[in-house]
């Protein structure tokens, strides 16, 4: 086998696509079974749009047209320049992807990695072979600390909470509300569904923190939740690199900064095309160059924007200021819906 993918979720099923398209024997390993669910935002920029539909893959749901924030009564609205994004549930997104690997003649098993090691002629997965290893098994990637690549992180811990509600959507943008703790993100997924994800630092309840946010939870008032709440977290995760002899580590499992501003599929799907090339190249060092050059506009912006946004004069004024400097809003907007590294 030349290449073995860890993680069944996008970042992995997107790796092994790249990986059939190139014409490498891949196979896919997920400990969990059937469609995955994962707590997150379920909005797509037009970029993850774009390169889901160049892997011929085209999951259903409520197109978006740019972003809003918002702050008590203030709102300031920005357009995708680049065409609509895209809510789509995370089920709806895994089971396009599931289908699509399927469809290309890679298997996908249900089995759990417990040992990983390397010799120069490729890597020994549980006593199965692969000339490369891509792991793509998520946030708190085992892969990830078991080669020593984790750098441990205690400060600010930041965490996302989402449920579902059904109800139409109101809006055709992702709405971000800001309030002192905590950003709510509602994204219309359906034509009778929204989705309303919690960023925050804060522990506690999902209707706690909702509580934050009056005017939302008024309009959410009376719709029915569809489904749990479900969390991810802390979402801050360094490593120290991307590769570790002929492992290479995709999506998640590389490394994330924050779910503030929305990138992650489409720096996952990015990742994976990257990872797949400097496999058949033979060159892992060029993924590791890629990794820095794909993923340097979003940890600039995040981290800036979360920096920023802990001081709370500064926080307060964030709204009105895009209000007072849209061009700057827009600018910014449109930076992050074009695809990664552009």
């Amino acid at each position: 086998m030349d290449l073995l993918v860890v993680g069944g979720g996008p970042a992995g099923l997107a790796t092994a696509l790249h990986a059939a398209r190139a014409g490498l024997e891949v196979a896919v390993w997920e400990q969990r079974a059937g469609i995955l669910d994962k707590a997150c935002g379920e909005g797509l920029m037009p970029g993850a749009v774009a390169a889901l539909a160049a892997l011929g893959v085209h999951p259903p749901g409520h197109d978006l047209w740019g972003v809003s924030y918002v702050s008590g009564p203030r709102r300031v609205d920005a357009d995708f320049r680049a065409g609509p994004g895209r809510g789509v549930r995370r089920t709806v997104l895994h089971a396009a992807l599931r289908e699509a690997v399927l469809a290309a003649g890679v298997r996908i098993e249900q089995r759990t990695v417990r040992r990983v090691e390397q010799d120069e002629d490729g890597v020994v997965i549980d006593g199965t072979r692969a000339g490369h290893l891509a792991a793509a098994d998520g946030l708190h990637s085992p892969i990830r600390r078991s080669l020593g690549l984790h750098r441990p992180r205690r400060a600010h811990r930041r965490h996302g909470l989402r449920r579902h509600y059904v109800l139409a959507p109101w809006s055709d943008r992702v709405e971000v509300h800001w309030a002192r703790d905590a950003e709510a993100y509602v994204t219309p997924v359906g034509d009778g569904l929204v989705g309303v994800a919690v960023l925050t630092a804060g522990r506690g309840p999902y209707d706690d923190h909702l509580a934050a946010f009056p005017a939302l939870r008024e309009r959410l008032a009376g719709a029915g939740p569809a489904g749990p709440v479900r969390g991810a977290g802390p979402l801050r995760q360094d490593t120290h690199a991307r590769t570790a002899g002929r492992v290479l580590l995709v999506g998640d499992a590389a490394g994330y900064v924050d779910a503030l501003t929305g990138e992650g599929v489409a720096l996952a799907l990015a990742q994976a095309s990257a990872a797949v090339r400097a496999v058949v190249d033979h060159d892992l060092a060029a993924y590791e160059r890629e990794w820095r050059r794909l993923t340097r506009r979003h940890r600039w912006l995040t981290r800036a924007l979360l920096g920023a946004t802990r001081i709370l004069p500064v926080r307060s004024a964030l709204v009105p200021t895009a209000q007072r400097l849209p061009g700057v809003f827009s600018a910014t907007v449109d930076a992050l819906a074009r695809p990664a590294g552009t």
